[in-house]
């Protein structure tokens, strides 16, 4: 693909443009990148259906949504004591541990169903159980990488494209957002459409790809000169930079943090829409896809669709700012929810609505990459990763009670109510930014 001619003779990214940049990255940031990708396929062909399997395994929507909520604990603590880690052992052996700990996780899904229920008297523990055991070690790698990341585009690109670096990483990286449910769902078709056992097959590659990654990164990283980490101070640091928070990113914190407690009360859910609720299948090519199986392909839809969409909004926000770029993704955010759970009032639940329906939530990918710049643009130059781990630390704090008040909205009054009331959160956080978001300098 070529790239486009913008009005002020500048080329437009295109989307291979953003994979020709990562080429010509510095060997060990290309390889990071690819340990990401490879443990983001991993996480994408599992993470997307564990509810699905947690409820083949016995668990209730309830206890899905408490599932959600202790991911969303992990993801809020664990990035601080992921740089203590690094303090201490150095880059290269972190990542190695971090690695072998998210492959152990990968396993111990796979491994569940074999266990079976263990009768401790007074309780039982039931299969499902060991997806949360899993849970804290799968999500182990991911602990390094989030404030690192935006710490090397900060520093390698100009302020005033910051959104064009973050649409390169992004796209890179969410790339294998559309191949892992992809390839899940082809594991799906050919073990017949069932999620037993077909997404034990799922889990089977996941253990392979962590298991390749982490080696792969352990011999080829060169983590002789990296810096990242060696500054961290403990708590005290931690409540330095919440206090240090630059004053543009508070109503991006307030409107993000409110769109993505909207977002977590139905995130884990979607899949149980899919299959559960709507139970929508399809036929392609004479080929019949299960609700399982089609869930796969409504993933791979949405995901080209953000693919497609994120260049070209970021090279929009140079023109327009970053505010209504941010917002109109969060508007997607919001009102994704009641569309998809009161289709069948508005129109056939049937697989061309549905995948509509998810071409249109890749949208809200389409402001992410301004999302990130206007995150770190306001930080000062070496300070990037310690101002985005304490906004992501705040925000997903609040953040971690979300999936389980969906959970119980879904359980004990309905799925409407809790889209409904997910919509509503999110429509508030929306419009509060859309009101009060603040450009920074280089895009104002």
């Amino acid at each position: 693909m070529a790239t486009e001619t913008g009005a002020d003779g500048e080329a437009e990214p295109g989307a291979l443009d953003t994979f020709r940049q990562f080429l010509s990255l510095e060997p060990d940031v290309l390889v990071l990148s690819l340990a990401m990708f490879a443990f983001s396929l991993g996480f994408q062909m599992t993470s997307r259906y564990l509810p699905e399997y947690m409820a083949a395994l016995g668990a209730t929507p309830f206890v899905i949504g408490i599932y959600g909520t202790v991911g969303n604990v992990v993801s809020a603590v664990y990035p601080y004591p992921g740089g203590a880690v690094s303090d201490r052992v150095g880059s290269r052996y972190a990542l190695t541990v971090f690695g072998l700990l998210s492959t152990l996780g990968f396993l111990v899904w796979l491994v569940a169903p074999l266990v079976g229920p263990i009768d401790l008297g007074a309780v039982v523990l039931e299969p499902w159980v060991w997806i949360f055991v899993g849970l804290l070690l799968a999500q182990a790698w991911k602990s390094f990488g989030l404030g690192a990341t935006f710490a090397i585009v900060k520093q390698a690109v100009p302020d005033d494209r910051l959104a064009r670096g973050f649409a390169s990483t992004e796209t890179f990286r969410r790339t294998a957002f559309l191949i892992g449910p992809v390839g899940a769902a082809g594991l799906l078709f050919l073990a017949g459409g069932e999620i037993r056992p077909g997404f034990l097959y799922v889990l089977g590659v996941a253990v392979a790809f962590g298991a390749v990654a982490t080696v792969a990164q352990h011999v080829l990283y060169d983590a002789s000169e990296d810096t990242v980490g060696k500054a961290f101070e403990g708590v005290d640091q931690i409540l330095r930079d919440l206090r240090g928070l630059p004053a543009e990113l508070r109503p991006l914190l307030v409107g993000d943090t409110l769109v993505r407690f909207a977002n977590g009360m139905v995130y884990t859910f979607f899949v149980l829409v899919v299959t559960r609720f709507l139970e929508v299948d399809a036929t392609i090519a004479g080929y019949y896809l299960s609700p399982e199986v089609f869930f796969g392909v409504l993933l791979g839809v949405e995901m080209v669709v953000a693919l497609l969409v994120m260049a070209p909004a970021a090279a929009l926000a140079e023109r327009v700012g970053l505010v209504p770029v941010v917002g109109a993704g969060f508007a997607v955010y919001a009102v994704f929810p009641v569309l998809l759970i009161f289709t069948p009032q508005f129109a056939p639940a049937n697989a061309l609505v549905v995948a509509a329906l998810f071409a249109f939530s890749g949208l809200r990918f389409a402001g992410l990459p301004s999302h990130k710049a206007l995150i770190v643009g306001p930080a000062e130059r070496d300070t990037g990763g310690r101002v985005t781990g304490a906004y992501y630390l705040l925000r997903n704090a609040v953040v971690i009670p979300s999936a389980a008040l969906g959970g119980a909205l879904w359980d004990f009054v309905s799925p409407e109510v809790a889209f409904s009331v997910a919509t509503v959160i999110g429509l508030l956080g929306t419009g509060y930014f859309l009101v009060f978001g603040r450009e920074f300098e280089a895009y104002a």
